[in-house]
């Protein structure tokens, strides 16, 4: 995993295969079938690798201490969302991957515990979470695809380029700096805005 993990920020998802991986430990690409029957296998034990990772960070002991459901939900989609981040590609390796053992289930069980001791029911609790989750990896997802990688060649998204593209689109134009200037701003603007949601719909 350290291998795979290291492997995927030099060559994207994409440049990722068994194949590579065992040459880079040295060994034939049967020895790693052997682990992992497909790419899709192998996907899924990095992400679970990812949020043990993720568990194992200051940040997230900071959870185990919070009170409030909003602060609590926030705080472990920003853990999420920085943990994907350290990784290129990060995010769509994450999506819709398999666990391959049951080490999220304590991350999860914090974050729902706050949610249940502040009123939601144990099935609300957990829509709130996986609406705020799906927000969190939808929106890395397009973070890193606009963001680029330009120490591998890949260009991001050029402001300037844009707007003279779209010099007819006025609307369109000015949508540019919110949606790709400041992804962080954008990040905190878009969770806020959909606990608040969470608040107003989902019943406690």
């Amino acid at each position: 995993m350290d291998t795979a993990l290291e492997l995927l920020n030099e060559v994207g998802l994409e440049g990722l295969t068994l194949r590579r991986i065992g040459q880079e430990l040295d060994v034939r690409a049967p020895a790693l079938y052997w682990h992992f029957k497909n790419k899709r296998d192998l996907l899924d034990a990095m992400a679970t690798e990812m949020l043990r990772r993720m568990s194992r960070a200051e940040e997230f002991e900071a959870l185990l201490r919070m009170t409030d459901w909003r602060d609590a939900l926030a705080g472990f989609h920003r853990a999420l969302r920085r943990t994907l981040l350290s990784y290129r590609d990060g995010a769509k390796v994450y999506s819709g991957t398999r666990f391959t053992d049951n080490s999220y289930a304590e991350t999860m069980q914090v974050s729902l515990r706050v949610l249940v001791e502040e009123g939601f029911a144990p099935g609300a609790a957990a829509r709130a979470f996986y609406t705020v989750y799906c927000y969190t990896i939808g929106y890395v997802i397009e973070e890193q695809s606009t963001t680029g990688h330009p120490e591998q060649g890949v260009e991001g998204i050029d402001l300037a380029e844009r707007e003279r593209r779209l010099a007819d689109y006025p609307l369109a134009v000015a949508a540019g700096p919110e949606l790709f200037g400041d992804p962080e701003a954008g990040f905190e603007a878009g969770l806020r805005a959909v606990i608040a949601g969470v608040e107003a719909a989902i019943p406690r």
